[in-house]
């Protein structure tokens, strides 16, 4: 009934959220005498703060309509190649653009947020590679006739979007995800599956996640995954597609985004409030921006979410040497061909420093020429992916990891015995 009682929140507060919004762009008329007033100013700025903070938001674009290429502009193009239930593999096309670019397989988390959280990420890539990144689809829209979603179908679909490129691509999981793809990845190699990628980088997910814990970590080991079944999953209600499909609700994930740093969205919003006030409207904007992203969340399938939990925070499956995919042993050290890179943040209040780096120490067969490792001074966890810090400092250490292997796989190929 917990899904219940919210949607028919958001249905009794939806004709106040209307009138706020009619009566906000009637004190910001510039014709409404009331608009030149500090009054006028300050009631516009109450009714736009009452409407966002109890608006739900939807998924947003991303907007991504150009990039440079060797310096000069070129469109993008968004272009499913393949589409799954739960599931888009998107091609960014530059188009007019050299083909012969290596390919980057940007996998998103599945943690809440929707794929375009990395717009910034896909941006700062498109430069120098042909993108392409996994768009998650809102549980809540996905008919329970499409069958359920768990850890191992995520498994899967990575497995499926790698072997579309043959091998030739470069796979980069950013946060979640890290563990789904180091899987995937260890499962080709230990069939010896030319789909292989050519590296494997690793940003910011919780491989080992008894190293360093965060909160985040110790509220998932203080509880049972029964306490996690009973108290964040419910049904999704009439009238969405997914009627009756059990999900871990987006408006419980964002009420812990929110609790973790619970004073600094006040002190945001109340910046926004005297913002409008003085009419600072880049300031406004900015706030905007990150928070129209930041606010709109997607449902999780509950079989999936259920499964993470216990696999990844309860009982450590994969550092464990106990993780297994639909009877198969997940076993890092089959890993030699795929080069790995493991990205951190010094500040990371999600995935603490040393988790990710323990993916280093499960490929036990890996070259050391293959490896690399780095952790970002100064950035917590969404500066490992996104903003200045990762376009100055960690972007460049990319590029040239993706670019010391990109024409190494042929050669690794043939001294293991099987052609690129």
């Amino acid at each position: 009934m917990l899904y219940h009682f919210y949607e028919l929140n958001q249905a009794a507060l939806r004709p106040a959220r209307a009138a706020a919004d009619a009566y906000r762009l009637l004190f910001r008329n510039p014709l409404n005498p009331a608009y030149h007033t500090p009054l006028g100013r300050s009631a516009a700025a109450a009714l736009e703060l009452f409407e966002r903070t109890t608006r739900r938001y939807r998924k947003p674009s991303w907007g991504i309509e150009e990039t440079e290429v060797k310096g000069r502009k070129v469109a993008v193009s968004e272009r499913t190649v393949i589409a799954k239930p739960f599931c888009d593999l998107v091609y960014f096309e530059r188009e007019g653009s050299p083909r012969n670019d290596p390919k980057v397989l940007v996998v998103a988390p599945m943690a809440g947020h929707f794929a375009t959280l990395l717009r910034g990420t896909v941006r700062d890539l498109l430069p120098h590679y042909e993108v392409y990144v996994t768009d998650w689809h809102d549980a809540r829209f996905v008919p329970r006739a499409e069958g359920p979603f768990d850890l191992d179908v995520y498994i899967d679909y990575v497995t499926e979007f790698l072997r579309f490129f043959r091998g030739n691509v470069h796979v980069m999981a950013v946060c979640q995800p890290a563990v789904p793809v180091f899987a995937a990845v260890a499962l080709l190699e230990a069939m010896g599956d030319r789909s292989s990628p050519r590296s494997m980088i690793l940003m910011a997910g919780p491989i080992d996640a008894r190293i360093n814990p965060t909160a985040v970590n110790r509220f998932a080991e203080a509880r049972t995954l029964d306490w996690f079944r009973r108290n964040v999953t419910t049904q999704v209600p009439w009238p969405y597609p997914g009627v009756m499909r059990m999900v871990y609700p987006g408006f419980l994930q964002l009420s812990g985004f929110m609790g973790m740093n619970f004073d600094r969205h006040v002190t945001a919003h109340r910046d926004l409030f005297h913002n409008l006030i003085k009419g600072d409207g880049d300031s406004a904007d900015k706030h905007r921006e990150f928070y129209d992203e930041f606010l709109a969340v997607m449902d999780l399938s509950a079989e999936y979410y259920l499964q993470t939990i216990e696999t990844v925070f309860l009982e450590h499956r994969l550092p464990r040497g106990q993780m297994v995919h639909r009877d198969r042993l997940v076993d890092p050290s089959k890993i030699k061909r795929v080069a790995l890179m493991t990205v951190e943040g010094e500040k990371d209040d999600i995935t603490g420093v040393g988790q990710t780096f323990a993916a280093q120490t499960l490929c036990t067969n890996l070259a050391d020429g293959l490896r690399a490792h780095h952790v970002q001074s100064g950035v917590g966890h969404y500066g490992v992916f996104n903003g200045s810090r990762f376009r100055t400092e960690i972007a460049p250490k990319i590029h040239r990891f993706i670019e010391t292997h990109q024409g190494r796989k042929g050669i690794l190929a043939r001294a293991f015995g099987r052609s690129a």
